[in-house]
């Protein structure tokens, strides 16, 4: 509901409904049309009499929000009430496209900072780099505001001026930019790995996702590329008919990609490829987890069951709903959830139950004896029920408690502050390495800095101790435990080296984020992920790569 609505234009809209009460009660036959109405008049004469009789003022607005926002919330995670002042946050998440600087912010040390300019657009083309600290938008002193109204202070229509003002190190600057349409494009790298296997990665599944993947496609051919490793790592998704378009990209037109399928008919739909393929015969590894959901399932679970790529990774999220955003009065929306995802195989991707609530109110997971079991083109087996099930399973890769807290603790983001102000430029993100002569200057940065940590084993220890005293076993076996506590007691010098390789790469990663931004990042990681080396490997051996996608495999 619009907050800006008056309090008596508020209420004539709930007259409105007692009105609409009064006439649908003459329909008693329609028991659960009755029961809607009964309870709109409930709701409405609850809030009435709130605002009446209530011992200080309410805000209609802000109570009918949270009412709302605590039934849906009964349903899934993924119905939603969007009020109008959201719109354009929500368009944004949708679309990839919105009027701004170009630059993610953030709020880091306890400062309101620029976290990443997007490479090209206002913010880093006039000279904005990670880590400044923002002071002013215009004549609004943004220190101690929430990075969402500075967001709103950045965002505005393409070709108008603002003027920022941060802090750079011991220096302040004005800085004046001139707004533009910002298209995020949904593919933020791709480039050759090796020899002749190309990479690309997609991040989202906003407004052409497929002709981005097409694109990059086109590229890698033209620099030599034979193989192709798409990364759907992280992906939450987005536009449906997006994830078509990229299945489309490798599969010839005609095919079934997804069905939706629902209690009303106007939401089942079949969607199918509608071009010719830029190539549907070169070798495909698609790269999944635990966060890849939603479209991301529908392009590997499409691309798996027509055995046109292996898959390699961990399960996907197994979000199989469907939402669809209905427009409702004052300029608001809800997103709701009308259907659920079926991939060519039959199978569908959700894996969590949300009809079926614990004494938690949480949904329940399919269980294993339920999941029914499908077929591949080549006649693979596959199931539903969980997300999607990668070819070759991966164990997730996990830091040392060190490395972890240097990273949380902003240790490494501040080191590499002060290493930016002192220099220029770097290598590119491939040739550039952390040097011995660096990392020593990390180490001894530290020496006065805070970064005590609990390792597993230590945590392990104190768990044991707590148990022991509550179940009054401490005093028998108190020797063993200080035994145990000597023995594992960590030695932050020594883990500097023990894990110095893991730590070095974080630092190399912060490094290389300050000149050449996320498509560095994800450049400079293709030589030190094991997962990428993981779909390296797949393709070493044409054989072993066909029988993963025969049904004997």
């Amino acid at each position: 509901m619009n907050k800006f609505v008056s309090r008596k234009a508020f209420f004539t809209s709930l007259t409105v409904i007692g009105i609409a009460v009064l006439t649908l009660s003459f329909y008693p036959k329609n028991d659960k049309l009755f029961d809607l109405a009964k309870n709109l008049d409930i709701f409405a004469s609850l809030v009435r009499e709130l605002d009446s009789y209530y011992v200080d003022e309410i805000d209609p607005n802000q109570l009918v929000t949270v009412g709302i926002n605590a039934m849906l919330a009964e349903l899934d995670p993924y119905t939603e009430f969007i009020p109008e002042e959201e719109s354009d946050d929500f368009r944004v998440m949708t679309t990839g496209e919105y009027g701004g600087v170009g630059a993610l912010i953030g709020n880091r040390l306890g400062r309101n900072m620029i976290m990443m300019p997007y490479e090209g657009f206002p913010a880093q083309v006039s000279g904005l780099k990670v880590a400044d600290e923002l002071l002013k938008v215009d004549t609004v002193n943004v220190i101690d505001k929430n990075t969402g109204d500075i967001s709103k202070l950045l965002k505005g229509p393409a070709n108008t001026e603002v003027n920022v003002v941060v802090k750079r190190g011991e220096d302040t600057l004005s800085v004046k930019l001139t707004r533009k349409k910002i298209v995020i494009s949904n593919v933020p790298y791709h480039g050759m790995v090796e020899g002749e296997t190309g990479y690309i990665k997609l991040s989202d599944f906003t407004t052409n996702a497929g002709q981005d993947v097409a694109l990059a496609l086109q590229d890698l051919k033209t620099q030599g590329a034979k193989k192709i490793i798409l990364d759907l790592r992280d992906n939450p998704g987005g536009i449906l008919l997006e994830a078509v378009n990229v299945v489309n990209v490798f599969i010839p037109k005609g095919r079934e990609v997804v069905k939706t399928i629902g209690k009303l008919d106007k939401v089942l739909s079949e969607y199918k490829t509608r071009s010719s393929p830029l190539d549907k015969e070169i070798p495909l590894v698609v790269m999944i987890n635990e966060r890849s959901a939603s479209a991301s399932e529908i392009v590997a679970g499409a691309l798996q069951d027509y055995d046109r790529a292996v898959l390699v990774g961990r399960t996907s999220f197994g979000k199989g709903l469907v939402q669809s955003t209905i427009p409702l009065s004052y300029n608001s929306q809800v997103k709701l959830t009308t259907a659920k995802y079926y991939i060519p195989s039959g199978r569908c991707i959700q894996a969590i139950d949300y009809s079926i609530k614990d004494e938690d109110g949480n949904g329940s997971y399919v269980p294993d004896s339920l999941r029914q079991e499908f077929q591949t083109k080549n006649g693979r087996k596959v199931y539903d029920g969980a997300g999607i099930e990668p070819d070759i399973e991966l164990s997730s890769r996990s830091f040392a408690p060190i490395t972890y807290s240097l990273v949380t603790r902003s240790l490494v983001f501040s080191f590499v502050n002060e290493f930016a102000l002192k220099h220029d430029s770097i290598a590119r993100p491939r040739e550039f390495e952390v040097s011995d002569e660096l990392y020593t200057s990390f180490v001894d940065w530290l020496q006065d800095k805070e970064y005590d940590y609990t390792t597993r084993v230590e945590k392990t220890i104190e768990d044991l101790e707590k148990y022991a005293e509550r179940e009054k076993y401490f005093e028998d076996i108190k020797e063993e435990i200080e035994k145990l506590k000597s023995s594992v007691s960590h030695s932050k010098e020594q883990e500097l080296v023990t894990f110095k390789d893991e730590i070095k790469e974080a630092l190399k990663d912060e490094i290389v984020s300050r000149y050449y931004y996320q498509k560095g990042i994800l450049e400079a990681a293709l030589d030190q992920d094991p997962e990428i080396e993981s779909a390296l490997q797949v393709f070493n051996d044409s054989e072993l790569y066909a029988s993963y996608l025969s049904p004997e495999k």
